[in-house]
């Protein structure tokens, strides 16, 4: 009985399964690759539109944000039905300084958002010096 109880209690269990808490907590999942001339920035962000998201630097700090609204209205002889929903989020990545921040790059398709983070012409050169063993 007291496991029934605990269970019905678990708040924290009670709001994840709600659609409407979930959007209050989530921040899209980053998938970071490095290239040999850029670093590639993943968010999977499905749902939104391209105009949903703003993507900004300052500082050396690349900040992605989104935010969308949806609203239905309904209205009948009986009855009228509003609903409607609100979701956002804020990223940030601190930049490396082998960084060229004024080419960076977006793109938004099949759910996912693609930023391309070019490296700075001194980072791409190969600096491989061989030593000498004596």
């Amino acid at each position: 009985m007291s496991s029934l109880l605990t269970e019905m209690l678990d708040l924290d269990r009670f709001f994840d399964n709600d659609s409407f808490f979930r959007g209050f907590k989530k921040v899209p999942s980053a998938n970071i690759k490095e290239k040999d001339n850029r670093f590639e920035v993943e968010l999977a962000a499905p749902g939104m539109q391209k105009d949903d998201f703003k993507v900004e630097v300052a500082n050396n700090i690349l900040t992605v944000s989104a935010e969308r609204k949806d609203e239905k209205n309904e209205e009948n002889e009986n009855y009228t039905r509003k609903e409607f929903s609100y979701s956002s989020f804020t990223r940030s990545f601190e930049l490396p300084a082998t960084v060229n921040a004024d080419a960076i790059k977006a793109a938004y398709e099949n759910g996912i958002l693609v930023l391309t983070l070019p490296k700075k012409e001194e980072a791409t050169v190969n600096n491989k010096k061989a030593i000498e063993i004596a």
